[in-house]
């Protein structure tokens, strides 16, 4: 499952020069978490506030939100997340930065996708990414002995192919998967020397 397909499209803007008091209706009157602010030219970033800004800088502090501005309290850049990333991996985005929430962009804004988002729409309840990486590894392994009875085991094709069964296990491991004594590729090495009669 991708980004694009759980990401919030309703996604509200607001400018940096902005007073804080500006984005509070905003929120409330969208109901949202965050606002994404406005790039001032093309070259300049995306930014984001989010209500934790506001309460912990503005009214944790007993601020004027009239006299404060976004751009004084806004992240920016802010992390974003390509459309086409792997819920998986948005998920640990989010674990890693300790964000909540990011805006979707290509070339433009997209959306803005949450943990919300990844709760109540991912699909990791009905398909665990461990169970999809094993079947995805079994399939590597297959194909990497067929392209090794092929084109040989040491073309560049087999030596690719054993490279891609590699990083699933790595990937497997890093989901759980527990580490076993020794490689797909180190097993298949094993099992293609020829055995010494003595």
């Amino acid at each position: 499952m991708r980004a694009k397909q759980i990401m919030t499209q309703d996604v509200a803007t607001i400018r940096g020069s902005a007073t804080v008091a500006e984005a509070v209706k905003l929120l409330r009157l969208k109901e949202l978490r965050a606002l994404i602010v406005e790039p001032r030219n093309s070259g300049d970033a995306y930014g984001i506030v989010t209500e934790m800004d506001i309460v912990g800088k503005v009214v944790a502090y007993g601020k004027d939100p009239q006299e404060v501005h976004v751009y004084d309290i806004m992240s920016k850049p802010c992390i974003v997340v390509d459309p086409d990333l792997d819920v998986e991996y948005v998920a640990r985005l989010f674990a890693n930065t300790g964000v909540w929430r990011a805006p979707v962009i290509r070339g433009e804004l997209l959306g803005i996708i949450s943990v919300t988002d990844i709760i109540n729409k991912g699909n990791f309840l009905e398909k665990p990414k461990l169970l999809f990486l094993r079947k995805e590894l079994l399939k590597a392994i297959s194909n990497a002995r067929s392209v090794s009875a092929n084109y040989g085991p040491d073309s560049k094709r087999a030596i690719e192919a054993w490279d891609l069964v590699d990083e699933l296990e790595a990937e497997a491991g890093f989901y759980g998967a527990p580490k076993p004594e020794k490689t797909a590729r180190e097993l298949f090495s094993e099992q293609r020397k020829p055995v010494a009669v003595g």
